[in-house]
């Protein structure tokens, strides 16, 4: 019987941007069904106290090798932003509204601005920035601004961030089989294993 997982991610996690890239393949592997849960990082962090490894220096320079690392071990395009840390507030709104009103456009949307972020490096805290990358992707920029604007679209971030805290979630990438927790990009073949 396929199992399902649920993968929190914020767009703003460089690690969760890795997972991303694994989905697919963990999916065809496992025969699991992926259930995307965007969810506010920064919220996260405020609820439980955590803060990014980026800031503290030492782990952050050890962090950016390792992820690279990770990287050229998927076979996908990895550098560290410039710009970092990303206000990813209407980003991950903008996540969650497709989600829930266009389900399909959600994997292009976040292909879409994984990318802008952790390879091409672009600036995604300007609306004019964040405007291009989605334009470029096929994407109405002006209709997306507003669905993350929408007053229900708000709530359930906020919502799916809460429950995520319930969880147990302290960070990004985040993943649940049934009960098991993960956390980190670097669990997947734990994740692996309890999807077999």
């Amino acid at each position: 019987m396929a199992k399902d997982l649920d993968f929190y991610f914020d767009v703003g996690s460089p690690a969760a941007y890795l997972a991303w890239t694994q989905m697919p393949r963990l999916a065809r592997e496992t025969g699991a069904a992926v259930h995307y849960k965007p969810m506010l990082l920064g919220g996260v962090f405020q609820a439980t106290g955590n803060r990014s490894p980026m800031e503290v220096p030492a782990k952050s320079r050890w962090m950016n090798e390792d992820l690279g690392r990770f990287a050229r071990r998927y076979g996908v395009e990895f550098r560290h932003n410039p710009h970092f840390p990303i206000n990813t507030l209407t980003l991950m709104r903008g996540a969650l509204g497709l989600q829930m009103r266009e389900p399909a456009k959600l994997l292009p949307y976040g292909d879409a601005v994984y990318r802008a972020i952790w390879v091409e490096g672009r600036n995604m805290n300007g609306p004019a920035e964040v405007g291009a990358v989605l334009q470029r992707a096929g994407f109405d920029p002006q209709a997306l601004l507003a669905l993350a604007q929408d007053a229900e679209v708000k709530e359930n971030l906020k919502t799916v961030t809460q429950v995520a805290v319930a969880r147990g979630v302290f960070g990004a990438p985040t993943f649940f089989v049934g009960d098991q927790m993960f956390w980190g990009q670097d669990r997947l073949d734990f994740v692996k294993e309890a999807l077999q």
